[in-house]
């Protein structure tokens, strides 16, 4: 067992702060009422989940009616995708997303094909961004939603989601009627703007466990009028858009992480660039052949992800573990997959530059003295595996 542990997997899941435990405690116990019916005990849980929907509603700029519970980041963007997919049959059955997206789009878009649902896959550059001028050529009379993530979880990219919005916005003017603007902002809390109507988006998902809350609960930004098909029934819940008792403590936990991890944004997100920059720069320094993966500065204050020409990234995750360092090779949801990253694999990269991906996400607890620790650690590794790789040694002649 390592007797130092540096955790830089802050893009797959964060630690509860205490903050949020403490404001979660008591509707665990004293506070454990329903918040469905009518004595004191289950109005003061009523309280706590009307007071934890107003607390998010006032951090993206919207009604709280707007703001509605999930079990997570996937349950967002399904209940989004699919919920106005076949809301909208009568206008049509096109829906345009990226090839970038987290799987949770990806597959729901996949899904939707089976039901007839025609589904346009946007490329992106080199860095990972969206082109306007490609989105607004994708876009036809029959298009009913569009969904392109808010910046990218495994290479960080941050996409101009304004921008994007206000082309499909142009693009339904023109048709004389709405066409939804959906955004998978999971990576986003902490780091950028969540102002629906700066962003000029319809829908926008969020995940707790991304920002130090619990896991298992999420939230879905649905603006008024937006056509919303629900996708679980049993109950009048969430304005019947979202059948099922309330998860009281997750919510409240929810509420807390976030105006926590929103206030300290401008000085957290400072200090995440300059580690951020410092272990870029080191790691290209010391480690020949060493590729950045994503936008050198539209990017996420705590993301870096990198390739190394000659290794694999798995070896590389294990001699980093076996030192007590937690990274990622890509999405957590896909690290079993021997296949490449969907997201380096779109960006042009070949396989086995790909398949030699490290994702370092620094957090809150990181210090100067990890990312030492990192650079202390991670050449030797790399150095020791390029050694016994055929690839390196076929590589230097």
């Amino acid at each position: 067992m390592p007797s130092r542990i540096v955790y830089l997997d802050h893009a797959s899941t964060t630690p509860v702060r205490p903050e949020v435990l403490e404001a979660m405690l008591p509707y665990f116990s004293e506070r454990f009422g329903n918040p469905s019916s009518i004595y004191g005990l289950a109005q003061d849980a009523r309280k706590g989940v009307d007071g934890a929907r107003a607390a998010v509603a006032g951090i993206l700029g919207c009604r709280p009616a707007e703001v509605m519970f999930t079990s997570g980041g996937s349950e967002s963007d399904n209940t989004a995708i699919k919920g106005v997919a076949f809301a909208s049959r009568q206008w049509g059955n096109h829906i345009v997303t990226s090839s970038i997206e987290h799987h949770a789009v990806l597959h729901t878009c996949q899904f939707l094909e089976k039901f007839g649902f025609d589904i346009t896959y946007l490329p992106v550059d080199a860095d990972g961004l969206v082109g306007p001028d490609d989105l607004a050529a994708a876009l036809t009379a029959r298009t009913v939603l569009v969904s392109i993530m808010y910046a990218n979880n495994e290479i960080g990219t941050v996409q101009p989601i304004a921008e994007l919005a206000e082309v499909v916005r142009r693009r339904g003017k023109a048709l004389g009627r709405v066409i939804p603007f959906h955004t998978d902002a999971v990576q986003a809390p902490g780091a950028l703007d969540l102002n629906v109507d700066r962003l000029g988006v319809d829908l926008l998902s969020l995940s707790a466990h991304k920002f130090y809350g619990p896991k298992g609960c999420g939230v879905l930004y649905v603006r008024r009028g937006t056509p919303l098909l629900p996708q679980q029934q049993g109950g009048s819940q969430e304005r019947f858009r979202r059948a099922g008792t309330e998860n009281t403590p997750g919510i409240v936990g929810t509420a807390r992480a976030l105006e926590l991890v929103v206030a300290e944004q401008e000085t957290e997100s400072a200090r995440l660039i300059g580690l951020r920059e410092r272990l870029i720069s080191r790691l290209s320094e010391r480690i020949p052949r060493t590729r950045l993966n994503g936008h050198p500065t539209l990017r996420l204050p705590n993301n870096v992800n990198v390739s190394f020409e000659a290794v694999e990234g798995e070896p590389v995750l294990l001699g980093l573990d076996f030192a007590g360092v937690c990274a990622s090779s890509g999405s957590a949801c896909t690290s079993a997959s021997l296949e490449p990253s969907h997201v380096l694999s779109a960006l042009g990269l070949p396989a086995d530059i790909a398949h030699a991906s490290l994702r370092l996400t620094l957090g809150r607890e990181n210090t100067e003295e990890d990312v030492q620790y990192l650079l202390a650690t991670l050449p030797d590794i790399v150095a020791r595996l390029r050694a016994l790789s055929p690839l390196a040694r076929a590589a230097q002649g």
